[in-house]
Order: C-alpha cells, then structure tokens, then sequence
C-alpha cells in the first residue's frame, strides 16, 4: 500500500531585475493502492460522506461495481447507483449533476477507466462535493488527476477542464488491475511513458506546466523515475496481469502508471505527444478502437523525432513500443490508407490554440504534425 499526503506548493523565487518564477507542485490528498482494498472500502471513505453517487458503466458494475455497492449498503452507506453512458461530455455530466442534485448526495465515486473518472471529477467539481476514484484499470494517469478531459458525444476532443484541487482520494485495487484485460495494463504503460518526454521538453523550453506555473524538481525528479521503472518492470507486470497475479512488479507499474505519471505530467507539463493524440480524435474510422495510451505512444515517437533525438535514443523506444505491441507504425494505428490530407487535418486539431504542443520548446505547425507522423511510419518501416 502506498499512501501519499496531500501536497499543494507554491515556490515564489524573485529574480534580479524583478523577475519572478513561480513552481507548483499538486498531488491527490490521499493515494491508496493495494491488494484487495475494494474489500474494505468504509476505512477511506467514511471521511467523505455516507451518500454516495456511484458513478459506473454497466461492464464495470458487473465484474465489481455491483459488489462494492453491496459491501458499501452493509456498511451503511445510501448509494445511488448512475449508470455511466457516453462520452465524457458536457451533456453526460449535465445529467448526472442532475440526478445527485435530486437526491442529496454528499460525495462522489467514479468507478471504472479514464473517461468514467474524468466524468466523476467534473459532476464533483460543479456541485463542490467530495470525490472518490477508484480506478479498475491502470490505464490512464487520468485518476489522480486535477483535469478531465471533454469530449463531444461524437467521441471528439473538445477541451481539457481544469479544477482548484486533485481527488479528494484515489483508491486502486491491484487484484482488480490484474483481472483486467492486459490490453489496458499495456495502453497505460503508453501513456505514462510520455510523461518524461513531454516533461523535459516543457522545462528545456522554460514553459509552464498543467497547473500554470513552472515546473518543480520534484515533479521532473518523478517524471524520471516513472519513466525509469517502466523501462525496468513493464515486462514483468504484462507477465503478472496475463497470469491474473499481484505482483511486485504489477505494483510498481500500477504506481508509475497512476500516481508518478499524473505528478510528473501535471506538475511538469504536456506537450507534443498528447497534443497529437487528440489530433488523431479527429479522424473517425477503424483506428477510433485503440485506447488513449496506445495513441500517445505513437505521440511520443513522433514528440522524439521532433525533438531530433540521437537514433539509438529513438531505436530505444521504438523497440520498447514493439516488445510490448505499443503502435509503431500507421498500420498499427490502422491508418495505413490514411492520406496526407487527412493527417494536415490530424495537425490542424494538435495545434489549435489551447493544445500542449504550444508548450514544446519551439514552435510546431500543423505540417510538422502530419510530417513527422509520416516519417515516423517510414523510419519504422525501414
């Protein structure tokens, strides 16, 4: 179990001549991770209420949701049950705004993956309520998170939301990860391991992180590490999820992809690699089925090229992507036919004036975007 304290700090540094720097760093008020902390979930959330909405998709009540509103009703806990329908959208949370405002409830639980969360936070954030997350996959860093991001109810990006503080808690139960398919362990391995390289790229060009302010050591420090212990364990906890195990290993994942990739990238900032990942929300077609992280990591490929990395620093990734089946190639986002057109039309999206690829140490277009998608897949397929 690792449990991190609420931390939300601000470091005023005044410059001669005037200048000031401000750092941020933010982080969840309490990180709780697992084996089996689904089992006893009145010792985490007591503190916040005792009439829940329980926010979930119908799949994720039947493998867990169903269960922990039984184990919650036997602790005394009044739960209203939402069904989670859609997109993260401002229509979907409209809606549930509604229904938790026509029964009182004190405090919210998202339960499920990205987009169920990211719901959960907003409807919590527009009535001031309390928020529980509790992830059942390790898919996204989108838990921990102070930010959802917003879709239209077609599926395509429409803007980042942001918020005055981080969830009131974040509670993930390893055992749950490792039933999950091994798909979602591997996507979010994806996005985590953009959190160092987008990290980097936002402090080299002095630029500002999710919260605004520049980045602190601390948050770059846990972007390193992340990234560190992907590379060193991602392997071993793929093994431990296809074995439906808990293991140290899948500990250590679970964390870099939940907790060390949300403080790295929240604290330090976004750039080029999820900026082309919500380029990409605008095509439709087959490659709409990859999740978000499978998308990123071809983000981060095409982050590094730009950045004109040494080839042995590129080859470094592009083998990691291959050895765990993380896309590498326009065919492997099934955009192989795909034309140039519609990729300009993939850069127009990645660089609209509110995207993170404006946070890159030098200025992107949108022919850059659909130049270097292209000559990644050509470098990949050489």
């Amino acid at each position: 179990m690792n449990i991190a304290v609420i931390i939300n700090v601000k470091v005023v540094t005044i410059r001669n001549g005037g200048f000031k720097m401000v750092k941020e760093f933010a982080s969840p008020a309490h990180y709780i991770q697992g084996n089996g902390v689904f089992d006893e979930p009145k010792e985490y959330l007591a503190k916040l209420g005792s009439t829940p909405v329980l926010l979930c998709d119908n799949t994720v009540w039947k493998i867990v949701g169903e269960k922990l509103n039984g184990v919650l009703e036997k602790e005394d806990f009044t739960v209203i049950r939402v069904e989670f329908v859609g997109e993260a959208s401002e229509e979907e949370i409209s809606r549930i705004v509604g229904i938790a405002k026509e029964n009182r409830n004190d405090f919210i639980i998202g339960l499920g993956g990205g987009k169920t969360l990211d719901t959960a936070k907003n409807v919590a954030h527009q009535l001031s309520l309390p928020v529980a997350i509790l992830p059942t996959v390790a898919s996204t860093d989108a838990p921990c998170s102070a930010l959802s991001v917003l879709y239209t109810p077609e599926g395509n990006f429409k803007k980042y939301a942001f918020y005055d503080k981080n969830p009131d808690l974040v509670l993930i139960d390893t055992n749950v990860v490792a039933h999950a398919p091994v798909r979602n362990l591997i996507a979010g391995i994806g996005d985590a391991m953009a959190t160092n390289i987008e990290a980097q790229d936002v402090a080299r060009g002095y630029n500002q992180s999710m919260l605004g302010n520049d980045p602190t050591l601390a948050s770059l420090a846990i972007a390193q590490t992340c990234a560190d212990n992907l590379f060193a364990h991602a392997h071993a906890a793929v093994a431990a999820v296809e074995g439906q195990t808990v293991t140290s290993s899948l500990e250590t994942v679970v964390e870099a992809n939940t907790l060390l990739s949300v403080l790295g990238f929240e604290s330090s900032g976004l750039a080029a690699a999820h900026a082309i990942y919500d380029g990409f929300t605008a095509l439709s077609g087959e490659s709409e089925t990859l999740m978000h992280g499978e998308k990123v990591a071809y983000g981060y490929l095409c982050e590094l090229m730009l950045d004109n990395v040494p080839t042995d620093v590129l080859d470094k990734y592009i083998k990691f992507n291959r050895s765990l089946g993380l896309p590498t190639t326009l065919a492997d986002l099934k955009l192989s036919d795909t034309s140039y057109d519609d990729l300009l039309k993939v850069g127009k999206q990645a660089t609209i004036p509110s995207e993170t690829i404006h946070q890159m140490p030098f200025e992107v277009s949108a022919e850059d975007v659909a130049n270097v998608i292209v000559a990644v897949d050509k470098y990949c397929n050489s």
